[in-house]
């Protein structure tokens, strides 16, 4: 009877199992399909917002979201999206990029969003830093246009300089917010050539990282700028100037751009222009023979000095980084931001200075711009004394005076 009894229940398990195994698979057969439409429809929207990313780069979003150059647009009276999209798509001149990608993804957004019969005539101060969304907003708005307003940086001006005229100037509302972003550089490791500053040894001993790269021209921005966008404006500014072929003539002299950079710093406090080229051939002859460049233009960067010609013994024998009387070669960084007539003095010294081996200058007078060459230092103690005594007599034989 127990024999029995033990082959009925292993029947009623194997039955058992069976029916749970047909339960599984007939849920399975429903629970399959809908599993199938899950995944295949998370893989389309995945699809959909992966295409949907790469329009919205390509035809909504800025141009340019690091360019916050003012560009100004008129819309005339009358004019349907179609005459909108192609007077932002031609707004920087032919063969440049303008305020939108396409003139097709402007007309579909307007309609899209039902906004092509609220856009309105009149001029607009854009930048293509501005989406299709952002745009459409102020024209729809029909704000007027954002007020713009000019500065200039001369040659020479340190950074705290430019931070000083500014805040005058009523443009730069935080002047120590400008220098402490001028000061890490922190905020612009995008370019090359101030990461190249930033990660150097000797990095932490300059002043300001930007020293060099605020690049002296004239700037329109707008009125309520950041410090941000206005040193951004100088460093790309800076980015074009010193052009391929600089780089590749820094390379040919064995010089970095930040060298260039601070050699051409130094010649634009030295000197006026027409001598910037025999002065760096001075420079250029020193560092060839391991002479220290003993230049007074970084003691005035070192010690904030105006119009001071002459220096202390104590200053002359500093130990800062900068002072080119007490360390060999090109200071720790730049003292002022050069112009290019400064730089391309550093890249193309003068070669008849070059060859015939100028080591010396000094000014005829304390009260004249004119230099006095010299190729040794006899010749050149000679002309100190003589033209510090009598500004108006003629240069010695082994001396060349400007004129």
């Amino acid at each position: 009877m127990s024999e029995n009894m033990r082959e009925s229940e292993q029947e009623q398990a194997r039955g058992d199992a069976y029916f749970r195994r047909a339960q599984r698979k007939k849920a399975w057969r429903y629970i399959r399909p809908v599993l199938i439409v899950c995944i295949s429809a998370g893989l389309c929207a995945l699809c959909l917002w992966a295409g949907i990313k790469v329009v919205l780069r390509t035809f909504v979003y800025p141009v340019d979201s690091g360019d916050a150059t003012p560009i100004t647009v008129t819309v005339e009276r009358g004019s349907g999206a179609s005459s909108i999209a192609k007077t932002l798509y031609e707004a920087c001149g032919a063969g440049e990029e303008g305020l939108i990608r396409s003139k097709a993804a402007f007309k579909i957004y307007v309609d899209f969003t039902g906004r092509s019969n609220t856009l309105q005539a009149g001029t607009y101060v854009l930048s293509k830093n501005m989406d299709i969304s952002q745009i459409v907003d102020v024209i729809c708005l029909g704000n007027p246009p954002r007020q713009t307003v000019k500065f200039t940086i001369p040659e020479g001006l340190s950074a705290e300089e430019i931070a000083e005229k500014l805040s005058k100037e009523g443009i730069l509302k935080d002047p120590a917010a400008f220098l402490q972003l001028c000061k890490t550089g922190e905020e612009f490791k995008e370019y090359n050539f101030i990461e190249a500053v930033r990660t150097g040894g000797d990095a932490a001993q300059r002043d300001y990282a930007l020293e060099g790269y605020l690049f002296p021209d004239t700037y329109e921005i707008y009125a309520d700028s950041s410090p941000k966008t206005i040193i951004t404006k100088m460093l790309l500014r800076f980015n074009e100037v010193f052009s391929d072929e600089y780089i590749a003539r820094a390379q040919e002299l064995s010089l970095t751009v930040d060298d260039v950079v601070t050699l051409a710093s130094i010649i634009e406090q030295e000197a006026k222009a027409p001598d910037f080229n025999r002065v760096s051939a001075v420079f250029h002859n020193r560092i060839n023979k391991n002479m220290r460049l003993q230049s007074d233009a970084p003691l005035k960067y070192i010690f904030k000095t105006v119009g001071v010609l002459d220096f202390t013994a104590a200053q002359l024998q500093s130990d800062s980084p900068y002072n080119t009387y007490t360390h060999d070669g090109l200071p720790v960084g730049a003292i002022c931001n050069p112009g290019e007539a400064a730089i391309q003095a550093a890249l193309y010294p003068d070669e008849a200075f070059l060859s015939d081996g100028y080591l010396y200058f000094v000014l005829k007078s304390h009260t004249s711009t004119e230099l006095v060459f010299a190729k040794t230092n006899e010749a050149h103690e000679a002309n100190k004394k003589f033209y510090q005594q009598s500004p108006a007599a003629v240069p010695g034989a082994d001396a060349q005076a400007n004129g």
